[in-house]
């Protein structure tokens, strides 16, 4: 799954649960600090 502005809020969490869900999980941030 890739899942865009995943670094804080709502797609943080979905992306946390996808992970934990054994997704294999790709992240992005605008800004390269966050990811």
């Amino acid at each position: 799954a890739i899942v865009t502005a995943s670094t804080d809020g709502i797609g943080f969490s979905i992306a946390k649960r996808l992970a934990n869900d054994g997704a294999k999980v790709m992240i992005s941030s605008r800004k390269q600090k966050n990811v």
